[in-house]
């Protein structure tokens, strides 16, 4: 077995004994468990085989993974802050109550991930890949999302709140009750996308795409909607106050009259929206929700003996 270095031999002197998982080795063919756990700040596990590699209840903060494979991972209660997952392979893993904020997941490979909750406010996922995705109730707040896909993702209401999502492909994904408020998504790609009962309030949706997509009950106060194309989109119940439509395309009067406005609210020319008087569930009155306070980083289990080594 060839030497361990010195970085890995201080993370496996602290592995966590809950979850076990396996990965196989491509090169002999023996199965090896592989649990990380305890603190491993700053650490590298860079370019490293990690399928099927279980972190639970760790402090990862800055840690360096670039490149690595870590498909079929899971992570559970840990603390990946500041760390750098650019150009990782997580396509299936699973997260649970992880802290990512402010990691880097620039042109990262994340398609089927599965997670509930988790943190990555503040984070950078240009170009990543997340689509197929089940991400209910994520918090991507003043993340970096531009050009990132979403295809077909989960997103129920998760957060978007002032993120940068210029150019990110949300085509089929579901965001349904989801808040991207003063978001930038212009040129996004929302065709046949479920926003429904989302809040867009305030946010930059100039050229973007919501073709054939469900707008039912949501709410554009304040939007910029820039030569948009809402060609069979679902307007149903929509509040439009003071959002800018005057150049969208493909709106109709059909449209519109499912939905409501005031006098601030901006169209093309010869179109009309109703006023909301008279529906009070449709009044100028929502909320933007706080951000979520990051959690805390989760406490350093104490440290069994080492039990699995992982060779070169």
């Amino acid at each position: 077995m060839a030497r361990i270095p010195p970085f890995l031999a201080a993370a496996m002197a602290a592995l966590a004994v809950s979850g076990p998982a396996m990965a196989r080795d491509a090169g002999d063919g023996v199965q090896r468990m592989m649990n990380f756990g305890g603190s491993c700040q700053g650490c590298s596990l860079a370019g490293r085989k990690l399928t099927g590699a279980s972190f639970t209840g760790g402090d990862f903060r800055r840690a360096s993974l670039i490149g690595s494979d870590l498909r079929g991972a899971s992570f559970s209660g840990t603390s990946f802050v500041g760390a750098d997952f650019t150009r990782a392979d997580l396509r299936s893993a699973s997260l649970l109550g992880v802290n990512f904020s402010n990691a880097m997941f620039i042109d990262a490979r994340m398609d089927g991930v599965q997670g509930a909750a988790p943190n990555f406010s503040d984070a950078d996922l240009k170009r990543a890949n997340l689509s197929s995705s089940e991400l209910a109730a994520a918090n991507f707040s003043r993340a970096t999302l531009s050009d990132a896909r979403f295809i077909g993702a989960e997103l129920q209401s998760s957060l978007f709140i002032a993120a940068d999502c210029q150019r990110a492909d949300f085509k089929s994904a579901d965001l349904s009750n989801a808040q991207l408020i003063r978001g930038k998504f212009n040129d996004a790609n929302f065709r046949e996308a479920d926003l429904e009962g989302a809040n867009l309030a305030e946010g930059q949706f100039n050229r973007a795409d919501f073709r054939s997509a469900s707008l039912e009950r949501a709410t554009l106060i304040g939007g910029q909607f820039a030569r948009a194309d809402f060609r069979g989109a679902n307007l149903e119940g929509a509040q439009l106050f003071g959002a800018d439509l005057s150049t969208a395309h493909g709106l109709d009067q059909a449209q519109l009259d499912d939905a409501c406005g005031d006098p601030s609210t901006r169209l093309p020319a010869g179109l009309t929206v109703k006023s909301c008087h008279g529906r009070p569930e449709l009044h100028r009155t929502w909320v933007v929700h706080a951000i979520p306070p990051v959690p805390p980083v989760p406490a350093v289990p104490a440290a069994p003996g080492v039990r699995y080594l992982l060779s070169e």
